[in-house]
């Protein structure tokens, strides 16, 4: 019995320990999350005012610009997966994967070829160890971006947008990531970025092929404004839609980020619970040993007596 009591005592010691750092986890991301949400709704007016921008160039003009045509029949796609470097954040980068492999059969159920652009360490192990190919990685940022990752990402893929197919070029660009919507709930979500359409939904719509931008709408007899683009169409949109695709990303990564964090203060905190069940449970065993012992010790000493009671007769 006194062995089995050190290894409850052992164990009990383990788990406490493991409280102690899931707990300090949990307080953490607690505390990064508030900053994560409020740097996700800050960057909002700014993407729905040049959403609303991008959306009134298009809308106004046939100008038939690289990064707002579409081709009847693309051949090859992008797709930016966004998921964490770090683990211990419950299924929050399974759920991203999952929702990517979705959507990478999809295309190729379409007949094109689908070439990955990872971000995160989770992405990057889950290809890596499944020896598949992708066209680049960046990592180390994903809980705190920045705009010049975001701008780092969206060049990129914006360079492979415009280049011609024979030389490795994109005829579509996907994004996926997790939309924070809550702290209880983040969703997975699909963003066709490039090329841009004009849809009519909001700027966080639920379209499984993704949404653009937004179309203004306008009350019934109200009017709707004329523009006049100088120098031209085709300038302005070379000028915006750059910022559009790299403030569209950055905005995907915070609002990942917050996802993440959220969904890490929720594992951490499940942990923790579950280890204040788990010493309750060792403590219970523990006692009912040393209560074993006990009656085992004291009908020894009766044994004993009543041999000693029985050899005096």
């Amino acid at each position: 019995m006194g062995a089995q009591m050190r290894i409850y005592r052992q164990r009990i010691k383990s788990v406490n320990s493991i409280k102690k750092i899931t707990n300090a986890m949990e307080l953490i991301a607690a505390a990064r999350v508030i900053k994560a949400r409020q740097r996700a709704t800050e960057a909002m007016p700014y993407t729905t005012a040049l959403t609303r921008a991008v959306s009134a160039v298009a809308s106004n003009t046939n100008e038939d610009h690289p990064l707002t045509t579409s081709i009847t029949d693309a051949k090859r796609a992008g797709v930016v997966i966004i998921t964490a470097d770090r683990g211990l954040a419950g299924a929050y980068s399974v759920a991203a994967l999952k929702r990517a492999a979705e959507l990478v059969a999809l295309l190729e159920s379409e007949g094109k070829e689908v070439v990955p652009y990872l971000v995160g360490r989770k992405a990057v192990s889950y290809y890596k160890f499944r020896k598949r190919e992708y066209a680049q990685e960046w990592t180390g940022f994903t809980d705190a971006p920045t705009f010049e990752n975001a701008k780092e990402i969206a060049d990129r893929i914006t360079a492979d947008f415009l280049k011609e197919y024979a030389e490795g070029g994109m005829d579509e660009i996907h994004l996926v990531y997790t939309r924070f919507r809550s702290m209880v709930r983040q969703d997975p979500h699909v963003l066709r970025l490039l090329p841009l359409e004009v849809v009519d939904k909001d700027v966080d719509g639920d379209s499984d092929r993704g949404l653009d931008f937004t179309v203004q709408h306008y009350d019934e007899g109200q009017l709707a404004p004329e523009y006049d683009f100088e120098p031209s169409a085709s300038e302005v949109l070379d000028r915006l839609l750059p910022k559009y695709v790299r403030n569209r990303i950055y905005t995907a990564l915070l609002s990942s980020s917050a996802s993440e964090l959220a969904a890490r203060q929720r594992a951490m905190k499940s942990a923790t619970d579950n280890a204040t069940e788990l010493i309750k449970t060792y403590q219970r065993l523990a006692n009912q040993a040393r209560q074993a012992g006990i009656t085992q010790e004291i009908s020894e000493i009766v044994g004993g007596a009543n041999a000693l009671a029985d050899a005096k007769k």
